[in-house]
């Protein structure tokens, strides 16, 4: 009997060495970031990081921007904008999506986002090399040139057309949000299930972290350099894009002129917000959004935002106040405001 039990033990404990010795240990989170996009692109996988996952990722970051960028004479949008009041051009169905999503919201909006704001854009040129502050006459020449509603699609040819001279399309705030759906649905087909990708701030999470916990985004103060926070706020599965102008903006005898433009009057919007952050599942729809709010301002912003039950909406303002909007994505929002100086607003 003695002899019996003792080989039962050995056994055991020869299977739990097994065991042990057959479960690997969680690998390291891997990153790689490029510039592109006009910003810096980083992606994080927890998981199950591979060489394969990040060439694929970052290939279609690059396609993505080879097909939508204004600021190269050889993308589809460039082509799109040469051809206006000419002809109508064919384009990838990548190009298509993201033109007809951006007219969808330029509705909703009303036109507080308007992707045919290129020639304002252009004129300005915020962040690029030729910035300056056009004349207030070029200025009223150019708002003529924007409006959605002229925009001609044609689904059955992925054809675009803008029926008049001088028109352009400007996908920026739209485009990134595209490609960071692309990239989680890339780093899914490779197994990855854990990971970050933030595209200059439009920050998508797949899963939880490998503890099982939720991930931990910091929404930057506005007011402060990067890595100053005023919120942490955990997700899973989502995505949190934020709009503010305080990272790309021109300054001429001590004023600011931000990046963010009025449709409008074609300068730099007067807003409620200091920066407007959204959640909601689809980085696509978080980013066209969070440009669409911050022009609106708190009343239409709000409201459009809890029109939308999937979409949750944090809003700083000026005077250190952080405002939410209402529906169940702030309600399950676990988070903490970091920053002594700012306050909750209920």
């Amino acid at each position: 009997m003695k002899r019996r039990l003792h080989t039962q033990l050995a056994l055991l404990l020869a299977f739990s060495i097994l065991l042990v010795s057959c479960s690997k240990p969680a690998p390291e989170p891997e990153s790689q970031s490029f510039l592109m996009l006009g910003t810096v692109c980083k992606i994080t996988i927890y998981d199950h990081p591979s060489t394969e996952a990040f060439d694929a990722s970052f290939a279609r970051l690059r396609e993505i921007e080879a097909r939508m960028s204004l600021h190269t004479d050889t993308s589809e949008i460039a082509k799109v904008n040469e051809e206006a009041g000419i002809q109508p051009v064919a384009v990838s169905q990548d190009t298509f999506t993201v033109i007809e999503e951006a007219l969808k919201i330029a509705e909703l909006s009303n036109g507080a986002f308007d992707p045919t704001i290129g020639p304002l854009v252009e004129a300005w040129d915020i962040g690029g090399p030729n910035a300056r502050k056009p004349s207030d006459d070029e200025i009223a020449s150019l708002v003529k040139l924007i409006n959605y509603k002229e925009v001609q699609l044609n689904k059955d040819t992925l054809e675009v057309y803008l029926p008049r001279k001088g028109m352009a399309l400007d996908l920026g705030g739209i485009a990134k949000g595209y490609a960071a759906d692309q990239v989680a649905d890339i780093l899914r087909d490779h197994g990855v299930e854990q990971a970050i990708v933030n595209l200059g701030g439009n920050v998508l999470t797949l899963g939880r972290k490998p503890d099982g916990t939720m991930w931990k985004i910091g929404i930057q103060d506005p007011e402060e350099g990067r890595g100053n926070y005023v919120m942490i706020a955990q997700l899973d599965n989502t995505s949190l894009v934020t709009s503010g102008p305080y990272e790309r903006f021109l300054e001429i005898d001590g004023k600011k002129y931000h990046h963010i433009l009025n449709t409008k009057t074609g300068y730099p919007v007067d807003s409620d917000f200091t920066s407007v952050s959204i959640i909601t599942q689809s980085s696509f729809l978080a980013d066209a959004l969070s440009t669409s709010v911050f022009a609106l301002g708190y009343e239409k912003g709000l409201a459009l935002v809890n029109s939308m039950p999937e979409v949750g909406a944090i809003f700083f303002t000026s005077d250190d106040k952080v405002l939410l909007s209402d529906g169940p994505i702030i309600k399950n929002l676990t988070y903490s405001i970091t920053n002594e100086n700012y306050s909750l607003v209920q």
